[in-house]
């Protein structure tokens, strides 16, 4: 590292793993109030950023295909994505208030039934749709022989007067309503033919909905969990 700071070892540690992503969320946050309030920091985070960044210097870009680039931006920028998604069709003000808060995860979670010793195939692609405090968990897999996606809620609820719907995100396209999730723990969702090539490096969304769901077609509610759909 160049520079020196009036900070001891234990924060250029922390600095670094922060520059790194290394840290929990907690830990993160914890570390970004202290940006706010302390300038040294920053110019010490500013100098770990720097050095890091001049690591690539001599590599030469590559572009990567869109469907293997929007998996890497879910993993790396999580709700950014997804905001961005829904952003270029209804604006950012849907997004404000409650509880906007998603993580991706590139983790093959199969679906339990698909995967039993008698079952008849596995599935052709999976999904762990889960927020990023770990409050909602919804397990999704994709039958290509007839074209059901299969839905478990592990974990977590809408709130009062509300409900929970799944939306798809395919590339720029507007995200498309799957439906709403019931009350049961278990669904199945018949994906029309026209959708199911759009599962493949797509990304599935839960927003808060009026009951009934969306009566817009679009997202208006809060988003409260995502995830990365993954082939196998």
């Amino acid at each position: 590292m160049t520079g020196q700071l009036p900070y001891d070892e234990g924060d250029y540690v922390l600095v670094g793993e922060y520059a790194l992503g290394l840290l929990s969320p907690v830990a993160a946050a914890a570390f970004e109030a202290r940006l706010v309030s302390e300038p040294d920091l920053r110019a010490l985070y500013a100098t770990w950023a720097d050095d890091l960044v001049g690591l690539t210097d001599d590599i030469a870009p590559v572009v990567p295909p869109a469907k293997v680039q929007r998996r890497i931006e879910a993993e790396l920028f999580g709700l950014a994505t997804i905001r961005r998604a829904f952003a270029g069709w209804r604006g950012m003000g849907w997004l404000v208030g409650g509880a906007v808060a998603a993580a991706f995860t590139l983790l093959l979670v199969m679906d339990a039934e698909l995967l039993a010793p008698d079952g008849p195939r596995a599935p052709a692609y999976t999904a762990e749709i889960m927020a990023e405090d770990g409050s909602m968990l919804i397990l999704a897999s994709y039958d290509a022989a007839d074209g059901a996606l299969l839905v478990r809620r592990e974990r977590g609820t809408p709130p009062p007067g509300r409900v929970l719907e799944l939306w798809l995100i395919a590339g720029d396209a507007a995200p498309v309503s799957l439906g709403v999730l019931p009350q049961t723990n278990d669904v199945r969702f018949d994906i029309v033919e026209g959708l199911r090539p759009q599962l493949d490096g797509g990304i599935l969304a839960i927003s808060d909905e009026p009951l009934g769901g969306s009566t817009t077609g679009a997202p208006t509610g809060a988003v409260l969990a995502t995830g990365a759909i993954t082939s196998l």
